[in-house]
């Protein structure tokens, strides 16, 4: 159940929080593979794409004319719903060509952690607020 455009937002968020979180513990996991470069996500890149996409199924959207039953949807267009992974290549890499570096890793990974619990957090306020408004209207 989708309770508003901005909770399926920050669902998709989570989602992407938690890949990143993947990957950094990849990233973390792999810091002595030879030739192993450390990947992420671009979060926010990722994050404007989706809530494009929700705004345009929201309204602005123009629907196709269907006068068959069997006439297929228009396909989505865009790269999907899937976030880009790219290689974090800004650091140097040592001498076996590895370029995982543990400081950035674990910064990342703490700030990582942070906005995904003030996700968690953000989405435990507004399903309250909706139930607080079901309640109400129960008791009337």
């Amino acid at each position: 159940m989708q309770i508003s455009p901005a909770h399926e937002l920050m669902a998709r968020a989570l989602d992407y929080r938690a890949l990143r979180q993947d990957l950094i513990s990849a990233n973390i996991a792999n810091v002595d593979t030879p030739y192993y470069r450390s990947r992420d996500i671009s979060f926010e890149e990722s994050l404007a794409r989706e809530k494009a996409r929700i705004d345009r199924k929201e309204s602005k959207r123009l629907k196709l004319a269907v006068t068959h039953p069997d006439h297929f949807d228009t396909p989505t267009s865009g790269r999907g719903d899937r976030a880009e992974i790219f290689f974090r290549d800004g650091h140097m890499a040592r001498n076996d060509g590895n370029t995982v570096d543990l400081d950035v890793e674990t910064t990342e990974m703490a700030k990582n952690m942070t906005m995904y619990n003030a996700l968690v957090a953000a989405m435990k306020k507004e399903g309250s607020i909706f139930r607080s408004v079901i309640d109400a209207s129960a008791k009337v």
